[in-house]
């Protein structure tokens, strides 16, 4: 009994709290999204709203359950949890429910159930659990290859199902490992073919070459500032451009000019390569491979794009970028979406008053685009104070993460705080057109039973983690 009673005592009251206000506004909002003159009771379990308290009700015998289980089950049984859903997610492709294109449920009776939901809390343990080890180092090859098998397991299995918005929800795990000593190299990359994609979409073909010759050079004068050496490898550029550029007129072929100046600029990449590593300029021979590492994917996008993303994908980034514009095609979630959310002024128009919502303006309303009913009838206030009541949310998970004194319970803490800003991020950024259209739910908002379940197990594990922070961890 006083053990209970301890755990009781240590229990983190001010983020239990957050989760239950955070769970009920999202039941009232689904309620609002929904709301019709023939089903006016909020109780009532034919309709989504009253389905969503039936998932409330489960969630906190789900969380009860969690904070009744020893602490070191979390730690003992966490391959096992990991490998049972992994499981689960090669079995769904064969037998699961297809929705929305998407074949990735099991359907039990009434009951709709997405392994990929509950698969994050499973790899956000195993990963706990492996880099908790002792002499785990991060830095050592087979480190790092274990852990991105741990992560990418799940993605690769999702991909499978045709569920991109759930497989790129596990790349937000790369933000724990930067908190473990992951170098920031790794995010400049990440952030450096991010921005490499955009441009390569984005920009004509010649812009693009023009401005990627432009940064190289730039490059090597701030890394060697010396000017004969910059001026060195200026002449080599312009010496391979300008040779590729007469060829192309020589030459009868279908590439364009564009084409001919990145093939000058490989080359002289290429030739600039050869001589840093001949003379050990160590400088030059990074940015050399980054550079030409850069061309290539930059020239790899467009064949990816058009190879490998659904077709609604590609018109939805199309979309985003603004190098398409069908806002009764592929823009018409997103943009029924900003006229809800800017109908909505500075406070709203009132609960259960929201014009755009009552008409059914905005598909997938109660699920992927619950915030601009927030929008709409709480207007630029509410949803100012729904986006703090999360970021305040987000910091007290930061701050349970840090104060563990256990490795595995801070990288879990970590993962959890990383896994539901991820979701908060692109599903606010999705309704007001600052995301692609990818199909996450806002967490702990948004209806659904698997998605509400997912996120409480996540939550309530690092709650009971750290209800016994002061105990040692065995495993």
């Amino acid at each position: 009994m006083p053990r209970r009673n301890n755990i009781l005592a240590n229990i983190d009251w001010l983020t239990v709290g957050l989760y239950v206000l955070m769970l009920f506004l999202g039941w009232f909002n689904i309620y609002a999204a929904l709301y019709s003159d023939e089903h006016q009771s909020i109780f009532d379990i034919t309709q989504q709203y009253g389905k969503q308290l039936m998932w409330i009700g489960a969630a906190f015998v789900l969380a009860l359950i969690i904070m009744l289980l020893e602490v070191n089950f979390y730690v003992f049984f966490s391959y096992i949890i990991y490998g049972a859903f992994i499981l689960l997610l090669l079995l769904v492709p064969f037998v699961g429910k297809e929705i929305n294109g998407a074949r990735s449920w099991f359907e039990i009776g009434p009951i709709l159930f997405q392994p990929s939901e509950f698969t994050k809390s499973a790899t956000a343990l195993a990963l706990a659990r492996y880099m908790s080890t002792h002499g785990f180092k991060l830095q050592t090859p087979k480190s790092l290859l274990t852990v991105a098998a741990i992560i990418l397991g799940p993605v690769v299995l999702i991909l499978m199902q045709n569920d991109t918005g759930s497989a790129l929800v596990y790349f937000s795990f790369v933000l724990v490992l930067y908190r473990e000593g992951l170098s920031g190299v790794v995010l400049f990359f990440g952030t450096l073919v991010a921005l490499l994609f955009v441009l390569a979409l984005v920009l004509a073909n010649l812009s693009l070459a023009l401005i990627m010759v432009g940064v190289a050079l730039l490059m090597f004068l701030i890394f060697n500032p010396k000017l004969k050496q910059f001026f060195n490898v200026v002449i080599i550029y312009a010496l391979s451009i300008g040779f590729f550029i007469l060829l192309s007129f020589v030459v009868n072929t279908s590439y364009t000019l564009a084409q001919f100046i990145l093939a000058g600029a490989v080359a002289g990449s290429l030739i600039v390569l050869y001589h840093s590593v001949r003379n050990k300029f160590s400088n030059y021979t990074k940015i050399a491979i980054v550079f030409i590492g850069s061309i290539l994917f930059t020239i790899s996008v467009d064949y990816g794009f058009e190879n490998f993303l659904e077709p609604h994908h590609k018109a939805r980034i199309n979309e985003l970028l603004g190098i398409e514009s069908n806002p009764q095609g592929a823009g018409y979630h997103v943009n029924q979406s900003k006229i809800a959310i800017g109908s909505g002024g500075m406070w709203g128009k009132g609960y259960l008053e929201g014009t755009q919502t009552k008409f059914d303006f905005v598909p997938e309303q109660s699920t992927d685009f619950i915030f601009c009913t927030v929008g709409e009838e709480w207007g630029f206030a509410g949803t100012l104070s729904i986006i703090l009541l999360f970021l305040f949310f987000f910091m007290r998970l930061i701050w349970l993460a840090e104060r563990q004194r256990s490795t595995f319970s801070r990288i879990y803490g970590y993962s959890v705080a990383v896994i539901l800003f991820f979701h908060f991020m692109v599903n606010i950024g999705m309704t007001i057109g600052m995301m692609p259209v990818i199909g996450i739910p806002l967490p702990f908002f948004s209806y659904g039973g698997s998605s509400l379940w997912s996120f409480t197990i996540l939550l309530f594990i690092l709650i009971r983690l750290d209800a016994s922070r002061l105990e040692k961890l065995s495993g």
